[in-house]
């Protein structure tokens, strides 16, 4: 059932071309957006960070090429190159020289430890994971609705159900990379910039927490269901039941981090 007017596919994930990303690119269109001249430095370490800590370009990987990458982000090639030596001295890029060169990433998150997930929280200060997780709770089951009221292209269709796939089938290794490729994919798919980082934002704000706690197999099972309740809605046209299903989704999360913090 259509019940919007809502027009998109104006975005097409993986449009961008970013070197070796691959299915964790969904969401480098919303996250290695233009900065602000003002700190243009500062944010472009920041729009940076969050790419590699979200996994949309995962270990391994290199950034866009410096001149594509400068473009995006709206800055000159000094800054973008500042930026890069920045987190090269951080530990998070491996810049190398030569035909095959470029930034590579080199941060893995860490092996959840006992006390990871509290430190985590206690980081965030008071009330703020509850604010979090309302802030993911609304960003997130409004792309959804959105992206159901739309006519979805058979390009985006297949990149929905690819993104669902990947995730389904990842390696514990691989799970919350992949994951948050789906989630982002979804915001990507809208066609809204606005909306799609505000995912990006609202999926950072929680993913030290997510990486303090296990993946449990019995997790990624009920987590596997859910995803494919909330392809189907979009699918099938239905913002109100692709909502419902968002909503499961991340209550679940919310009852996971909360029973560790327990």
């Amino acid at each position: 059932m259509k019940t919007g007017s809502v027009k998109t596919g104006s975005v097409k994930t993986g449009s961008v071309k970013t070197g070796g990303l691959g299915a964790s690119g969904a969401g480098v269109v919303s996250l290695l957006r233009p900065v602000r001249a003002g700190n243009a430095f500062e944010e472009t370490v920041e729009r940076l960070l969050q790419a590699i800590k979200l996994g949309v370009v995962a270990h391994g990987e290199k950034l866009p090429p410096e001149r594509e990458l400068a473009a995006q982000l709206g800055i000159s090639r000094v800054t973008l190159r500042e930026a890069i030596r920045a987190l090269q001295d951080a530990g998070y890029l491996d810049v190398r020289r030569g035909r095959y060169g470029g930034a590579f990433v080199v941060y893995q998150p860490p092996n959840p430890r006992k006390g990871d997930l509290r430190r985590a929280v206690n980081e965030m200060g008071p009330g703020e994971l509850d604010d979090a997780l309302t802030f993911r709770m609304a960003v997130e089951c409004g792309a959804a609705q959105v992206l159901a009221c739309s006519e979805l292209t058979p390009a985006q269709r297949e990149t929905l159900t690819s993104r669902l796939a990947e995730v389904n089938d990842a390696a514990p290794a691989d799970y919350r990379r992949m994951d948050t490729a789906f989630h982002l994919a979804i915001a990507e798919l809208t066609g809204s910039r606005l909306l799609a980082a505000a995912c990006a934002d609202a999926r950072l704000r929680v993913t030290d927490l997510l990486n303090a706690i296990p993946v449990l197999r019995p997790n990624i099972e009920h987590a596997a269901a859910q995803h494919a309740a909330i392809v189907d809605a979009i699918l099938a046209g239905d913002p109100g039941a692709a909502r419902r299903a968002v909503a499961e989704h991340l209550e679940g999360t919310a009852a996971l981090l909360r029973g560790f913090l327990a």
